[in-house]
């Protein structure tokens, strides 16, 4: 899952648009119990549904609805799970992140879950070089989930790759060389056009020669956090993420610890906003470049006409109380075009939120 994905889903509309969202479990025993409460809360939705319109009328959503449960991988699962379905479209995800169990049936998709899950994981790609294909993986700590579309996977077709090498007098060594450089300019480019959407840490993976063409022409140095080399064509998502992962962690806990320390230069600049209100009221000028935000920080607020002025409340139950507006920052921030980092503590001055401005 990643912020295109997101987007994709929330231009969906139609009625019904039913989004079931569940708790799950990594492990044993506890995930025994999965199925169960998945099924109960899937028996909800069709419920709601058949309120409103016939059997044959909401035919195509229930079945759909069946055919997602059908799918679900009960062995993998992580902390949440959402369904979404209607009657052209469906989509599973695995969440993260821990859900409280819902159904929504309305207009839209109910994709708060999922941004949220986007925002507070930690979050990277994998790019394995390889001639065929060459993929890319959407990833959340140890879990990648391969990335479909946008030109991956792709194959290298050029000389060397599925075209064989010319013969006679022609340095062959020369001919693969330049058309494999050609290729992962293509992948890169490619790369490129992701990253603008939703920038991301890279790791590469790949035999030591690709890496070597890849960072001589890379554009995404600076987005680089970690290679893995070695023949990785074949080597199953899960196993590869537990690699991979290994190598990514202490990459990420240093990249946020750097943040920290860029916040001292940020307000002597007068380029800082430092809690939840004024940090909500510059977001929504649009000039956040890069929230931090201490993991685990939610805050119940409400917000008045004019979209600009966050006021915190204790009284989640209260009417018209955003639940947590921590959620609702991370999307505003997101959504006008900035980054977002959780930390582990480092914030105490700054109100456990500081937001990094354009200007």
């Amino acid at each position: 899952m990643n912020r295109s994905d997101v987007i994709a889903l929330q231009g969906h509309r139609g009625y019904p648009m039913v989004s079931v969202i569940a708790p799950t479990h990594r492990n044993a025993p506890n995930n025994k119990a999965d199925p169960v409460v998945v099924r109960n809360l899937v028996d909800q939705a069709k419920e709601r549904v058949l309120v409103e319109q016939t059997k044959r009328e909401a035919a195509a959503v229930l079945e759909q609805l069946d055919e997602l449960v059908d799918q679900v991988d009960w062995e993998h699962t992580l902390d949440g799970l959402a369904l979404f379905a209607s009657a052209d479209h469906a989509e599973l995800h695995y969440l993260p992140i821990a859900v409280r169990g819902r159904v929504v049936v309305d207009e839209t998709f109910a994709t708060r879950d999922l941004v949220a899950a986007l925002a507070r994981s930690k979050r990277y790609r994998v790019l394995v070089l390889s001639e065929k294909p060459t993929r890319l993986y959407d990833a959340v700590r140890d879990d990648l989930e391969e990335h479909v579309g946008d030109g991956f996977p792709k194959v290298h077709k050029g000389p060397g790759g599925a075209t064989a090498l010319p013969g006679g007098n022609v340095n062959a060594s020369t001919v693969r060389q330049e058309a494999h450089m050609s290729f992962f300019r293509e992948i890169d480019a490619a790369l490129g056009q992701l990253l603008a959407q939703d920038p991301t840490p890279i790791v590469v993976v790949g035999v030591s020669r690709y890496l070597g063409y890849y960072n001589k022409l890379t554009s995404h140095g600076d987005r680089m956090i970690a290679t893995l080399e070695g023949s990785h064509d074949r080597t199953p998502a899960h196993e590869l993420g537990k690699r991979v992962w290994a190598l990514v962690e202490a990459q990420l806990d240093a990249a946020a610890q750097a943040k920290i320390e860029e916040l001292d230069a940020a307000e002597s600049a007068g380029r800082l906003s430092s809690g939840l209100v004024q940090a909500w009221r510059a977001a929504a000028e649009g000039r956040g470049a890069h929230l931090l935000v201490d993991e685990g920080y939610e805050q119940a607020a409400t917000l008045d006409e004019t979209g600009m002025v966050l006021t915190l409340t204790d009284d989640r139950d209260a009417p018209g109380v955003i639940d947590d507006a921590i959620d609702e920052l991370i999307e505003l921030v997101i959504a006008k075009g900035g980054e977002v980092t959780f930390v582990n503590g480092g914030l105490d001055k700054q109100q456990r939120v500081a937001l990094m401005l354009r200007y």
